[in-house]
């Protein structure tokens, strides 16, 4: 069966953040043969501040695919309690895909806007069976978690920070790739012109060193655009501003 882990709050000013403990968990699921990791993605929360966080308040949900549900929750546990620092306000998050409630849904789209309350994310998991714990602190990482797995389930949100065929994307060559090479290699299924309109060229793409996909119509996505060099148009991956800006 196929699982979202969302996790927040992971880390502190003088640690590492929750994108790394999130590849790094993932790295560890699979090396224990617990899981399949099928993708990570990093998902922006609302910046206000009533709202306590590191950085950029974001949080990250991993789908994986799994038989041991019950042996990968309490991995996933120990592993975020093992890597916790101190100050850290760690929730966890995990939903079975089949079945989204509309209020987690909804829930993931009014994190992006508004102050919203652990007792809150603690009542709507109450009417499902959802599991949502607050790890250590003050317990407030099960609202960005919650958030995570509502978002991450819109299948319109978020950038993706681990494929499964190019685990890594940091570690990522930069080069041309053909749209064939990077639907075979590194598992895009779509590509798309500035989040506008369908590529449907069969022309190389130069790929960055700052390779993000994002999620769109629940499909991994790359978007390019055009640029011109010594006279002659060609396709690259838009900009981290760019992306960072839709995703």
């Amino acid at each position: 069966m196929k699982y979202l882990i969302g996790i927040d709050d992971t880390d502190t000013t003088e640690s590492r953040g929750t994108g790394y403990h999130a590849r790094l968990m993932a790295l560890q699921l699979e090396a224990a043969g617990l899981a399949s990791v099928h993708g990570i993605t990093r998902h922006q929360n609302y910046v206000h501040p009533g709202i306590r966080y590191t950085s950029q308040n974001s949080s990250a949900c991993l789908l994986v695919e799994t038989d041991h549900y019950e042996e990968t929750k309490a991995f996933c546990r120990r592993f975020l309690l093992d890597i916790a620092p101190e100050g850290s306000d760690v929730g966890i998050c995990i939903i079975e895909t089949s079945f989204i409630p509309r209020l987690v849904l909804r829930w993931g789209n009014r994190a992006k806007h508004e102050l919203l309350s652990r007792e809150e994310a603690l009542e709507i998991v109450s009417k499902f069976d959802i599991y949502l714990e607050g790890l250590t602190g003050s317990h407030d990482g099960i609202i960005g978690a919650l958030a995570a797995v509502g978002l991450r389930s819109n299948g319109n949100d978020g950038r993706f920070i681990w494929l499964r065929k190019q685990k890594e994307l940091r570690d990522l060559k930069p080069g041309f790739y053909t749209p064939a090479e990077l639907k075979a290699d590194f598992g895009i299924e779509q590509i798309s012109i500035r989040m506008d309109r369908p590529y449907l060229g069969d022309s190389k793409i130069w790929v960055h060193d700052w390779f993000r996909p994002v999620l769109k119509n629940h499909k991994i996505t790359l978007i390019i655009e055009k640029y011109t060099k010594d006279g002659q148009t060609n396709w690259r991956v838009s900009s981290k501003d760019y992306i960072r800006s839709h995703s």
